[in-house]
């Protein structure tokens, strides 16, 4: 098992930054999920730690030895890549089979190790099939496969659900979240997908443009976004955003007051989570709008209305029900509400 630690890793090609300045200390056998937008900088981090690409500076510490100069086939890390990667001329057992030939590993062994991979991803049944005669989920386990019968000091999985259906991708997912807990492998994971980061990380890195944002375990990033960018982010939906000005401790925006902010002045961008927020039945609610479009989730119904110049998510009971245009009254106290310095975009302490 092995700690990762990232000493002020910088990649610049040219004028272009990809990875600015990234100092983070990985412990030994966490799950960690590197979570932007594409071209933030996440996968070129992971390709630098596997040696695939080099650090213009800044070291690279994988169980306490700089890897810096290593190549990757002796850095001890194992990676998944998104496009699985599978020998299609040879069939399962073989391509979960090869990276021990590779590193000529006794083949008294093999047997033993390959059946113990397949297992764990439940593959026995398949071993005799080439990829070809597999599911874009069975090619997935048996990347996984492949990456687990090395016993590597460190996974590195990147976007590895990708190229597979909504229902695949939730229990694929389960399944790295089992293997996680069983194996105990100090594992990096880069995804855009924030559903995937929350449910898998111990700790998540959010990224933008090369640059951390914020690092944090999943109910940190979720509770207490660092930015407006963290915030808009994280979340399915995303924390709704308004900007609008703080007046004698009241938020202001078209068709908005929200009391409670004493201490507070000045224009801000104002936050609420949408199931934080709910029908204010009696119409006094502190956002009043129309509604914009409903949409039924079977345990809720998402109701959204334009206001404070934004497009505002609300959680209302299941059974309610509306049409487009109505008014709508909405409860968000200030308990809820998360405030943000409306140039700079950071968080404001309240």
């Amino acid at each position: 098992m092995a700690g990762i630690q990232l000493k002020q890793v910088t990649k610049r090609w040219g004028d272009f930054v990809g990875v600015e300045a990234f100092d983070l200390d990985i412990a030994d056998r966490e799950f960690l999920v590197l979570l932007g937008p594409s071209g933030c900088g996440k996968t070129t981090t992971m390709r630098m730690i596997a040696g695939l690409e080099d650090p213009t500076s800044g070291d690279i510490v994988i169980d306490g030895r700089r890897v810096n100069d290593l190549d990757p086939k002796d850095r001890d890390v194992a990676m998944v890549f998104q496009s699985y990667g599978l020998y299609p001329n040879m069939n399962v057992w073989e391509n979960i089979r090869f990276p021990l030939k590779v590193r000529k590993v006794p083949e008294a062994e093999h047997e033993a190790r390959v059946q113990r991979a397949a297992e764990m991803v439940e593959l026995v049944p398949f071993l005799d099939r080439k990829p070809a005669a597999l599911s874009g989920g069975q090619r997935q386990r048996v990347a996984l496969a492949r990456a687990i019968v090395r016993t590597p000091k460190v996974f590195l999985m990147d976007e590895p659900l990708s190229n597979l259906d909504a229902k695949l991708r939730v229990s694929t997912r389960a399944q790295i979240k089992n293997l996680s807990h069983e194996l105990q492998v100090t594992t990096i994971y880069v995804t855009h997908d924030q559903i995937e980061a929350m449910t898998l990380a111990d700790r998540v890195v959010v990224m933008k443009q090369g640059v951390v944002q914020q690092v944090g375990t999943p109910t940190d990033i979720y509770d207490n976004p660092a930015n407006t960018f963290v915030a808009g982010f994280i979340g399915s939906p995303a924390m709704n955003l308004m900007e609008g000005e703080v007046v004698d401790g009241t938020f202001h925006a078209a068709g908005v007051e929200i009391p409670g902010f004493e201490g507070v002045k000045g224009p801000v961008v104002c936050g609420f989570r949408a199931e934080d927020a709910g029908l204010a039945e009696d119409g006094a609610g502190e956002v009043q709008a129309p509604v914009y479009s409903m949409e039924l989730l079977g345990d809720s119904t998402m109701v959204t209305m334009r206001a404070g110049g934004a497009l505002l998510a609300v959680k209302a009971p299941k059974e309610f029900r509306t049409h487009i245009r109505a008014p709508f009254s909405a409860h968000v106290p200030a308990a809820i509400c998360h405030l943000f310095d409306a140039k700079s975009g950071e968080r404001l302490a309240r």
